[in-house]
């Protein structure tokens, strides 16, 4: 099957997001965690958040065009301080859910049945069922004038992961920990370990370590 953009602009509007939100492969599956000042809380599901670098430790996420209201980029643009909490498989269905299209005045825990959790000295909730927690301070927003959408860098200011999950050499186990992809816009996938593999380096041969 070949497929060229003008095929892809054809394609019936629900048939082509689908398609096309389906192209980049896994993505991460994680609840954005917001309060607004007055402490009205905000919680969403998200699959767009990249790593931009380890030192300082920073991701990104895409936020939609803001035609609508969008309370979890207002929250963070308000506070400054949100939280990324990891799905698995046991809060899936609840964490799917959050991207229902509630009033401001409702919020995403309570309708959801999840849970608000906060550390002392932190301004945004985290998912007290998530085995995974981060908590970010808001570093950079960026329109994207190409189709409207919201940029948001953030950086890593606190982590909450098990003992267990974190390896000698520093790598976290995600999969240990449960952690979910998503493909699309609604499926989402449990990981199988294939191998970790060595530096590549072109005179030496790969080995698994």
């Amino acid at each position: 099957m070949f497929i060229d953009r003008l095929a892809i602009e054809n394609m019936e509007h629900l048939y082509r997001v689908a398609f096309v939100n389906s192209l980049s492969g896994f993505k991460s599956a994680n609840l954005l965690g917001t309060v607004d000042h007055s402490g009205q809380t905000n919680l969403s599901v998200v699959s767009s958040c990249v790593h931009i670098g380890a030192h300082p430790p920073l991701l990104s996420m895409i936020i939609r065009p803001h035609s609508v209201g969008r309370h979890s980029l207002e929250n963070i643009l308000e506070v400054g301080e949100y939280t990324l909490n990891h799905i698995h498989q046991d809060i899936y269905r609840q964490a799917h859910q959050t991207s229902a299209r509630y009033p401001k005045e409702v919020s995403e825990f309570e309708a959801t049945g999840l849970t608000e959790c906060w550390q002392d000295g932190w301004k945004a909730p985290y998912v007290r069922e998530a085995n995974i927690r981060l908590g970010l301070k808001f570093r950079e927003h960026h329109h994207l004038a190409i189709n409207g959408t919201e940029l948001i860098i953030g950086e890593i200011m606190q982590v909450l992961v098990p003992d267990d999950c974190v390896r000698e050499d520093g790598m976290v186990d995600i999969e240990k920990a449960g952690t979910l992809a998503l493909s699309g816009l609604d499926r989402y996938h449990r990981s199988e370990h294939l191998a970790r593999l060595s530096y590549a380096k072109p005179d030496r041969p790969l080995r698994e370590i």
